[in-house]
């Protein structure tokens, strides 16, 4: 992970430190405790408009098999819960269910598909499932498994896809000075800027079903993140992309570590089911020189795709979208640029430019 933000937070290490706690892999809502009202707002945004959550009623006892609304078949076996102090589950669970399977999905949840070391990953779906009875959290009993059949069809190939873990919170260690001005270290958990952290499971993989043409794989737990993604090799010449915002950028982007991004980059490579956030601030930035850059010699040269510039500020919406290919560096530059500039767009037509992100 790229460390911008770390250095940043280590600037206000002398003021007061507020410890922000979230279970790792909880499905939290996206907008985090700020004063920032245009970050707010974007946040509120995404979360009104993102994937929601699909409930379905199984018995624990017997076990169930149900289909989401995109097609995705779910097996919960019999007698595959259990309590958070270990007792087995009997009667009515309801199975929740969250799934990411588009790039707007991908917008909107702020789930992009990048490794925590900045490779691209092709998508077959990212998954959220959790179950509970009388409201109370319940977990899988050990050797249980929910099994997941994704209707997909290999790439180049490929039958076997890696399956991820992601962790949308990361840690910092912060210094300075407790209430009696002693010197302190603590640990404060904030969200990830790149919205989350896909780190691969070892020796878990997703299989195709040439019989029934899906992607088949199990989940052993449930609250976490899960996704079968495969690593997109790209061999030719790489750059590091500075994406300039000549309008609109929201300077609140810049300083607001701990909460939330009021500007936003994405880029989406054509007909591939990938979505890269590019969230590390361009420092020492003015005027039109604002921005975001890539992770360091990551953006392969000659790639196509489509760009989305978004922003809030004053409480308006602001976008341009556009196509671009990924242009190598001029000159002695070991950089490459494009610029964007964001124009005032209602609430529907925001929506309906991440839809459009879908089908490049």
């Amino acid at each position: 992970m790229k460390n911008s933000a770390f250095k940043s937070l280590a600037l206000i290490t002398a003021a007061a430190i507020s410890v922000m706690s979230c279970k790792k892999n909880n499905d939290t809502s996206a907008q985090q405790n700020n004063n920032n009202p245009d970050g707010q707002q974007m946040a509120a945004f995404m979360k009104d408009h993102g994937p929601k959550f699909e409930d379905f009623t199984v018995d624990a006892a017997a076990g169930a098999t149900f289909t989401s609304s995109k097609g995705i078949k779910y097996t919960i076996p019999a007698g595959a819960f259990v309590t958070a102090a270990g007792g087995a589950v009997t009667g009515s669970v309801t199975v929740s269910v969250k799934e990411i399977t588009t790039a707007a999905d991908m917008i909107l949840a702020d789930k992009p598909t990048l490794t925590s070391d900045g490779q691209m990953l092709l998508s077959y779906g990212e998954f959220f499932v959790k179950a509970a009875q009388n409201n109370l959290a319940l977990l899988l009993k050990r050797d249980s498994a929910v099994k997941v059949q994704v209707p997909a069809k290999p790439v180049n190939g490929v039958q076997e896809i890696p399956m991820w873990d992601g962790d949308s919170l990361t840690t910092y260690t912060l210094s300075g000075y407790d209430y009696l001005n002693t010197a302190v270290t603590i640990s404060v958990q904030a969200p990830v800027r790149k919205g989350i952290s896909w780190n691969q499971i070892s020796a878990s993989y997703a299989f195709f079903n040439s019989s029934n043409g899906t992607l088949d794989f199990k989940l052993d737990s449930l609250v976490q993140w899960r996704n079968c993604d495969q690593i997109v090799s790209n061999a030719g010449p790489k750059t590091t992309l500075l994406g300039y915002f000549n309008s609109h950028y929201n300077s609140q982007t810049a300083t607001d570590y701990m909460g939330d991004q009021p500007s936003m980059l994405y880029f989406k490579p054509h007909n591939q089911n990938i979505l890269i956030k590019l969230y590390d601030i361009i420092l020492k930035a003015t005027g039109s020189n604002q921005g975001f850059i890539s992770y360091e010699a990551a953006m392969p040269v000659g790639m196509q795709g489509t760009f989305l510039a978004i922003s809030t500020e004053n409480g308006k919406f602001y976008a341009d979208m556009k196509d671009g290919t990924i242009a190598a560096p001029t000159g002695s530059n070991n950089y490459s640029t494009l610029s964007f500039d964001p124009q005032e767009v209602s609430e529907s037509t925001m929506v309906s430019l991440i839809t459009q992100m879908s089908a490049k």
